[in-house]
């Protein structure tokens, strides 16, 4: 990297502007904390409409669903992707292949619509989802008519599963022009490419804050270092994947296990010198190091990009981590690194090769592809009338009781012990996800 000029674009973390003449209206960012990727989306798109002078709220998906019945999922969730990811690959390939969640999952969602309608003040403008779920119950309100604001979905990952895709959502924002396309393929009818956000920390190193963020971490001087990330959960082959770049003896690993403390143990016990649990200044770490080797293709990729790292998915995570590499690597963004005898020679070529500073390339064009979801967001509300609700029906109330009895009776089907809400699930646990797999059968 000759200078930081050489990586940084104009566009690289628009502003949002002020146009549309905001007048401090509100706008509700529902997200969801499973993982970190959905909130970290929400987080930056609510500092632009700020910005851009709206008053925004944020709301959890995760506690919208009545009795405690969210966390449970996400515990389920996250079960599922660490005690069998084969089982989760099954499940979202067979999910892959329908236009519509199944009906245990619409029973599930339904429960959440009655909590969802009361959490949006009386004056909002205008909804936001950066989560899949909470996108499928704001079209579902809006095609009833019992949300009459505005209703749109901010596609957070590259590669765009059908749940992203929900009937009555007006509008979806797309990363990349490949997302796009496929959330048109999927049946989106308004769809923008507003590009990806990401904090505006993130930003390529200048030779002084590189060896000032290597002192800060503790980390070698020279040598070339490459970051493994596995999510805020730490899920996946990290293990191996350690190894794996620490014996190819191109780079030297700095794995980041996020909040997964057992993780970091383990690591460390197998003689891993550089082993981080959560890190609260991600930006310092990625100015530190020279390639970024993640396994899901969220959010830590985006960031990478914008801090001008060339990115390698490898030992990639079932479900959205391999449709996630398979979109990065279709869009030049990242290479696919598929077999462990393709680790060496792809990470020489990304850290000193023409296929890292092609990456770096496409990086600056994919910060370019668009203005920004806030100008979206902006031109919805500016044109969306805004119509009373009738989230206190009566008849809508009586509705949500039947859902409400269908999704404890599912529920109560999956088995799940008082411990699974804090995380520690039994190894008998079913998840929503294995049920759903249940129904396709």
């Amino acid at each position: 990297m000759s200078s930081r000029d050489d990586l940084v674009s104009d566009r690289m973390h628009p502003r949002a502007d002020t146009t549309r003449h905001s007048d401090g209206q509100l706008i509700v960012i529902i997200s969801a904390s499973v993982g970190a990727g959905h909130d970290g989306a929400a987080t930056e798109v609510a500092r632009r409409l700020a910005a851009a002078g709206y008053r925004v709220t944020r709301l959890d998906f995760v506690d919208l669903f009545p009795a405690r019945l969210g966390r449970l999922l996400r515990a389920g969730y996250r079960h599922l992707l660490i005690v069998a990811p084969t089982a989760y690959q099954r499940i979202y390939a067979t999910t892959e292949r329908s236009c519509r969640p199944g009906l245990v999952l619409r029973a599930l969602l339904r429960s959440a619509e009655r909590r969802t309608l009361a959490a949006l003040p009386l004056d909002t403008r205008a909804v936001v989802s950066t989560h899949h779920a909470a996108g499928q119950v704001l079209g579902g309100l809006r095609l009833r008519g019992d949300l009459a604001v505005p209703a749109l979905t901010y596609l957070t990952d590259l590669s765009v599963h059908p749940i992203w895709v929900a009937p009555g959502i007006d509008a979806h924002m797309a990363i990349h022009p490949i997302s796009a396309d496929q959330a048109r393929t999927l049946g989106a009818t308004v769809v923008s490419v507003t590009g990806p956000v990401v904090d505006p920390a993130f930003s390529p190193a200048m030779p002084a804050e590189r060896a000032a963020a290597r002192t800060r971490f503790g980390l070698p001087e020279n040598a070339p270092l490459a970051l493994l990330v596995a999510g805020s959960w730490g899920v996946g082959s990290v293990r191996e994947a350690a190894t794996e770049i620490l014996n190819s003896g191109i780079a030297v690993p700095v794995v980041v296990c996020g909040r997964n403390q057992a993780l970091a143990d383990r690591l460390r016990h197998d003689g891993l010198g550089h082993v981080h649990g959560w890190v609260d200044d991600m930006p310092g770490l990625m100015r530190a190091c020279d390639v970024l080797v993640q396994n899901a293709g969220g959010l830590t990729s985006l960031e990478a990009f914008a801090s001008g790292l060339p990115v390698a998915s490898y030992r990639c995570i079932p479900g959205h981590g391999r449709t996630n590499a398979a979109a990065l690597e279709e869009a030049g963004l990242a290479a696919w690194i598929r077999e462990a005898d393709q680790l060496k020679p792809v990470l020489a070529e990304l850290l000193d090769g023409p296929l890292g500073r092609r990456q770096r390339t496409e990086a600056l064009r994919l910060y370019e592809a668009g203005p920004g979801p806030e100008h979206t967001i902006a031109s919805v509300v500016a044109d969306g009338a805004v119509a009373a609700r009738t989230r206190n029906d009566p008849s809508l109330a009586r509705r949500r009781i039947k859902v409400f009895a269908a999704a404890v009776a599912a529920t109560v089907g999956l088995g799940i012990s008082a411990g699974a809400v804090e995380g520690h699930l039994p190894v008998h646990f079913h998840s929503p996800a294995e049920l759903l797999e249940a129904h396709h059968r």
